[in-house]
C-alpha cells in the first residue's frame, strides 16, 4: 500500500491496505505494532491456528511470502475464512470493497469475483511454487458457501475455476435442518433414576450442507449405551446422532440429557436391584 517510511498511519488504513490491496507493508506494520516484531506476531499466528483446529498449517511470516517451512491446506484457509465471517462481521465488509486509495495511489481488489458481484470476499494469492489461489465466499438465499482453490496457472483460470465451483456448490447442495435446538431426538432409559427415562436433545440446531437428494441415500440413527445410570445432569452427553450418507464420511453429533434425573432413594434402589428396572444394553 506504499506506507511512507518514518510516518504514522492509522490502523483502519492499514487494515484496508492489507485486505483490499494485499499490502505486505501493511501486514508487517500491524504485526510489529501488535506484538513488537514480526517474529513474535508469527508465534501468535501459529498459536491461534492451533486453537482454530488448523492441523495442516505452519506460519513463518505474516505476509504469505514464500518460505519452504511455511504451508497451509485449502481446508485451513477455508477455516480462517469461516472464522473471519462468523466472529468478525464488523470487518468482513472490507473484503467486498473494489478499490482503496492510500498515499494518492489507487489500487483495485484482485478478486475478480467481487468485481463481478459473484462473491463478497475474500482473498487471492500467488507464489511460484503454489500457483494462483483464491478463497472466495458468497451468500445466496440465506446460504453461504466458502470455496478455496490453489495451483491454477493464471489469474484468468483462477477466476474461471472459482466462479464454476461456487456455481456448482450452490446448484448441487442444500442446507438440511435435521433437528432444532432442544428438539427431542430420542428417549433413553434411566437406571436407578426417579424418572424412568430422559429425553435426548441436540446442543444446537443441527443444520448440515448435503447433496440434493440426500434423503434417498442417507441413514440417520441414534447411538447410546443404555440405560443411563442415575444421577443424570442436564446437558450431560449421553449419545450421538449419526448420519451416514453415500460418498461422504459419517457425521456424528452429540446428544445430551434434556433435564436432570436424580437418583432413587434407598427403597427405590432396593426395588431396582430386585429386578424392577431396566437392564443395561446398547442401542442404535
Amino acid at each position: 500500500m506504499f506506507v511512507p517510511l518514518g510516518q504514522s498511519v492509522t490502523v483502519s488504513d492499514l487494515i484496508e491496505g492489507m485486505v483490499i490491496q494485499s499490502g505486505n507493508d501493511a501486514c508487517i506494520v500491524l504485526a510489529e505494532g501488535i506484538a513488537g516484531s514480526e517474529e513474535q506476531f508469527v508465534n501468535l499466528m501459529n498459536q491461534t491456528a492451533a486453537k482454530l483446529g488448523m492441523t495442516n498449517t505452519h506460519f513463518m511470516n505474516c505476509t504469505g511470502l514464500p518460505d519452504e517451512s511455511q504451508y497451509m491446506s485449502a481446508r485451513d484457509v477455508s477455516r480462517v475464512a469461516m472464522h473471519l465471517i462468523r466472529d468478525y462481521p464488523e470487518f468482513y465488509h472490507l473484503f467486498s470493497a473494489t478499490e482503496f486509495t492510500y498515499n494518492n495511489i489507487k489500487q483495485g481488489n484482485r478478486n475478480v469475483l467481487v468485481d463481478k458481484g459473484l462473491a463478497d470476499g475474500l482473498k487471492t494469492g500467488h507464489t511460484d511454487a503454489g500457483g494462483f489461489g483464491l478463497c472466495a465466499s458468497s451468500k445466496r438465499d440465506g446460504r453461504r458457501i466458502i470455496m478455496t482453490i490453489n495451483g491454477t496457472s493464471s489469474m484468468n483460470e483462477r477466476a474461471h475455476e472459482g466462479e464454476r465451483l461456487l456455481g456448482w456448490a450452490f446448484a448441487n447442495f442444500e442446507n438440511a435442518t435435521l433437528f432444532r435446538h432442544g428438539q427431542v431426538v430420542d428417549h433413553m432409559p434411566v437406571y436407578m433414576g426417579e424418572a424412568a427415562e430422559v429425553a435426548l436433545v441436540g446442543t444446537r440446531d443441527i443444520v448440515l450442507t448435503l447433496p440434493h437428494g440426500w434423503q434417498q441415500r442417507s441413514k440417520i440413527s441414534v447411538e447410546y449405551a443404555s440405560p443411563a445410570i442415575a444421577p443424570v445432569r442436564a446437558g450431560q452427553t449421553l449419545g450421538a446422532l449419526v448420519l451416514q450418507n453415500q460418498g461422504l464420511p459419517d457425521i456424528r453429533l452429540d446428544l445430551v440429557a434434556a433435564k436432570s434425573v436424580a437418583r432413587l432413594g434407598l427403597v427405590g434402589r432396593a426395588m431396582a436391584r430386585l429386578g424392577h428396572g431396566p437392564k443395561p444394553a446398547s442401542h442404535s
